[in-house]
């Protein structure tokens, strides 16, 4: 048996040669053939960033305020992230979880000693780690509270993930259609009502149909960038610790610090027993994580399970993600930038009442909610901003959603507000 790795030897040759650049002969036409259609995709083929800017591969720059959709928390190549990859991918990128993975011992500890968790459990995506609540709020309302059928209820106009059971849970039919039959044992009721659910709830009881979990959005953002209520957040946790129901708040795109706090429940005042993160946990390196408190910790070895989740080469990343996010003190950029973008979409926003109501969100994450009446979509805004050189995307049809990372600075915000307008001057002149 040899002691040797099979890896074989570099030339000079080889060194000095370039790197594959797949952007370098792009055909739309092309990659249609070989990918499947599952994206509505804008005509741009984006080949490098750098901060808040992405350039394509015709060589055109973008100010980015959608971030991968609430993701790159520190922008693009940032030098830390860069670092923390190459030096992981040295040492370590991946093992199973049938042994010891020091990184992600650290990333959960830095997660823990953050939040009001106690435990993690790490997967893959926003969706996976929903997917895994689900079962935990399942096997607890089994094991815990002796419900026979445990029913999870969530809100309309809610997004949970694509998955077949976290599709159920997304109260929006329009991700459900010809996906059924759909997982059973779950509710819809309207979001930021106490009076609704606290119904619903009596109703289900009537009939012996027992809730274990509540899973909500602290801010629903696919939803149209709505906000929860604090109130109504406070009056849920009081009912689940009346009920023994537990509070599952899904932190995928309003986590990490994109509503000015760390955690969405610190933004609406109301301590989860479980709660989901991924998006900018990672700053775009794809990981996701379950956070519970110890008293619902209930699955066991064999019960969950991920062959990717949590390897040293993701942990490394992001465990590097939140450290910069704490040291560079991006929280506080977070408020100013927020409060900085806020009024300027109120300003653009009365400026063209023809085209739109209002401005709703937190820190950065923010919604420019369109008129209805006004025959604009947020499609129309999206597609127009793209040709003035500004990356934001919608969130559902009458509201323009802009995400950017979390370094922003104030001249890129003033930048992203000079270009709106430019795009709705174009619009209400057609």
């Amino acid at each position: 048996m040899t002691s040797q790795t099979l890896i074989p030897d570099a030339s000079p040759a080889d060194l000095n040669a370039p790197a594959n650049d797949a952007s370098a002969a792009f055909e739309p036409a092309q990659f249609d053939q070989h990918v499947m259609a599952t994206y509505g995709r804008f005509p741009i083929a984006l080949e490098r960033g750098e901060g808040c800017r992405l350039w394509d591969s015709e060589g055109r720059e973008y100010l980015d305020f959608v971030a991968g959709i609430a993701t790159c928390t520190l922008g693009h190549a940032h030098p830390k992230m860069i670092a923390a990859a190459g030096e992981q991918m040295k040492k370590l990128h991946h093992v199973s979880n049938l042994y010891y993975i020091p990184e992600q011992g650290a990333l959960a500890q830095w997660l823990t000693k953050h939040s009001c968790a106690d435990r993690v459990f790490f997967c893959n995506s926003g969706a996976e780690a929903n997917e895994g609540a689900i079962k935990l709020a399942r096997k607890y309302g089994h094991t815990e509270l002796g419900i026979e059928a445990p029913i999870v209820i969530t809100a309309k106009a809610s997004f949970h993930g694509r998955t077949l059971a976290t599709v159920t849970a997304t109260g929006q039919p329009k991700y459900q259609k010809n996906f059924n039959p759909l997982v059973p044992g779950f509710h819809y009721v309207p979001y930021n009502d106490i009076e609704a659910l606290k119904a619903t709830i009596a109703e289900l009881d009537a009939e012996q149909r027992q809730v274990a979990a509540i899973l909500l959005e602290p801010m629903q953002g696919e939803g149209g960038v709505c906000p929860g209520n604090p109130i109504y957040f406070k009056q849920i946790r009081q009912l689940c610790d009346e009920t023994g129901i537990l509070l599952m708040l899904d932190e995928v795109q309003v986590g990490m610090g994109r509503t000015g706090n760390l955690w969405g429940y610190e933004t609406v005042g109301a301590e989860p027993d479980i709660f989901t993160s991924a998006k900018g946990l990672g700053g775009g390196v794809p990981i996701g994580a379950i956070l519970t408190k110890a008293h619902c910790d209930v699955l066991r070895p064999g019960e969950h399970g991920s062959t990717f989740g949590g390897n040293p080469f993701v942990c490394g990343i992001a465990l590097k993600v939140c450290e910069t996010l704490e040291e560079m003190d991006l929280l506080a950029n977070v408020r100013s930038r927020g409060k900085q973008l806020r009024k300027g979409l109120g300003a653009i926003a009365q400026k063209y009442p023809d085209l739109c109501t209002g401005v709703r969100g937190w820190g950065l994450i923010n919604g420019l909610v369109l008129n209805p009446d006004s025959g604009t979509v947020a499609l129309d805004i999206v597609k127009a901003a793209l040709d003035e050189g500004l990356l934001v995307i919608p969130a559902g049809a009458q509201v323009v959603r802009m995400v950017p990372p979390l370094i922003v600075s104030e001249a890129e915000v003033d930048e992203a507000l000079t270009l709106l307008d430019r795009t709705l001057n174009q619009l209400s002149k057609a």
